[in-house]
């Protein structure tokens, strides 16, 4: 690979010898693995190398952007960047002042994930494999992992030059049980900031997990209707993040004149004892950074504070345009992409409520967990949870098949009665999906949660 850091160097003096606004750029070299099983048999196997980088100009409130994956020439790919950015020029530059930075971030792990033999992690997951088919009525599974470990130098300008390394482990398994006509499914989603132990040993979750889905077949389905029902921290997470996160970044809030209405600071949209917080300051989840790919520093952001709507995510233009404070949320998924405003970490917080007190009182309700994924529409939601349960008279009960839950985000976080005591953060696989930049690392989490009047799908 080329040396980047010596064709930073030479970059950053090149960038201050064109007329623009605002110039950035970032390199990048990077190194991925990844295995792949359909069914039985092994799909893919592999491990790559890519070096590339991008040039993103900013003239009179127009954005010009190139990428690359050949790093000579880069002159001319200023030049390029900064005649789009002429081109599309329309204004005034608006973007939120920050001083220059310098600074080089490790990646903070012992073992590059990406150097552990491709033999050795084959191994690991052919056991999951044998484990999910030796389940009976198991038809067919699915095995994604995937490391990565990448170094970006950013620069921009004003004189910042700042040197990220980052690595990253991902393991989603899928198993999938048939009969008679009927199909169920669990998953395991497991993700981690490049330690690779994180997945090891999972061989009693997958048995768990295949068990799981078997059971689901002759398991009766809810009645549906409203119901009070308990969610697990992964499921919390995820409403977090799909119902409400979504709303609260900026970009999309600027430009939509209904939701600057609904998405106004200083809205009640819940009780004191809610708070969601995003949060790429957190150290050693796959959401977390130092700087973002602007430059700017990781922040603890509020969106929710005691019930109150009282902030949102920012890149330095939409803070800058809509007059709020910078909190660390331009991010690209890699060198091909412009950063665009992203969540990084994002949860609700713990409260005082232990899970026995909150189900304690419930008559009929339902207890959620895990999730398989959703959809949102402005402000409504659709989430289908992976397991269900009923509880009856303040006991877990019987199992039911998986259930949807869905409804009006701003009337759920109204309803939301009770929160637990035992806060958790999920490092799952994949990751975020937004402006066709796909998949993003995040994490999710939050503690046991009560919702009053949620609307179940069901029979």
């Amino acid at each position: 690979m080329p040396d980047i850091e010596a064709i930073a160097s030479e970059l950053a003096v090149e960038l201050k010898k064109y007329q623009a606004d605002y110039l950035e750029a970032h390199l990048e070299e990077g190194q991925t693995s990844h295995i792949a099983y359909r069914g039985k048999e092994l799909d893919s196997i592999g491990r790559s190398t890519a070096v590339g980088g991008n040039v993103r100009a900013l003239v009179k409130g127009g954005w010009g952007f190139t990428s690359f994956n050949n790093l000579e020439g880069l002159s001319d790919r200023i030049a390029q960047a900064v005649e789009q950015a002429r081109s599309a020029s329309s204004g005034k530059s608006s973007l939120f002042p920050m001083k220059p930075v310098t600074d080089n971030i490790p990646a903070g792990v012992d073992v590059n994930p990406v150097t552990i033999p491709l033999s050795e992690k084959k191994q690991q997951l052919d056991e999951y494999k044998e484990i999910i088919w030796r389940t009976p009525q198991i038809q067919t599974s699915t095995i994604n992992y995937s490391d990565s470990r990448r170094k970006v130098i950013y620069l921009n300008s004003a004189g910042s030059h700042i040197v990220q390394e980052r690595a990253d482990v991902s393991l989603l398994i899928l198993a999938i049980a048939a009969k008679d006509g009927e199909v169920q499914q669990a998953f395991l989603s497991i993700g981690s900031r490049g330690d690779f132990n994180a997945v090891r040993n999972l061989h009693d979750k997958v048995e768990t997990k295949a068990r799981h889905a078997v059971e689901a077949l002759a398991a009766p389905q809810a009645k549906g209707g409203e119901y009070t029902v308990v969610v697990d921290p992964m499921l919390a997470g995820v409403f977090a993040h799909e119902a409400f996160g979504h709303l609260s970044e900026s970009d999309f809030v600027y430009e939509n004149e209904r939701l600057r209405e609904i998405m106004k600071l200083g809205k009640q949209f819940g009780g004191k004892h809610l708070n969601i917080v995003d949060s790429a300051a957190l150290p050693g989840y796959r959401g977390s950074y130092k700087y973002d790919d602007e430059g700017t520093p990781s922040a603890k952001n509020y969106l929710i504070k005691e019930g109150k709507l009282v902030g949102r995510l920012h890149s330095r233009e939409t803070a800058m345009k809509m007059n709020e404070p910078l909190t660390g949320n331009a991010r690209a998924i890699n060198y091909r992409y412009p950063p665009i405003v992203r969540m990084t970490n994002t949860y609700i917080e713990s409260g005082e409520v232990s899970f026995e007190d909150m189900i304690a009182d419930i008559k009929e309700g339902i207890y959620a967990k895990d999730c398989f994924g959703g959809t949102t529409a402005m402000e409504m939601f659709t989430f289908s949870a992976e397991e269900a349960y009923m509880i009856r008279d303040g006991k877990i009960a019987e199992t039911l098949r998986p259930v949807v839950l869905t409804g009006n985000v701003f009337n759920t976080l109204a309803n939301i009665d009770a929160i637990g005591n035992d806060l958790y953060i999920h490092d799952g696989a994949g990751g975020c999906g937004k402006g066709e930049q796909m998949p993003l690392p995040v994490s999710t989490g939050g503690p046991h949660i009560r919702i009053q009047k949620c609307l179940i799908g069901g029979s």
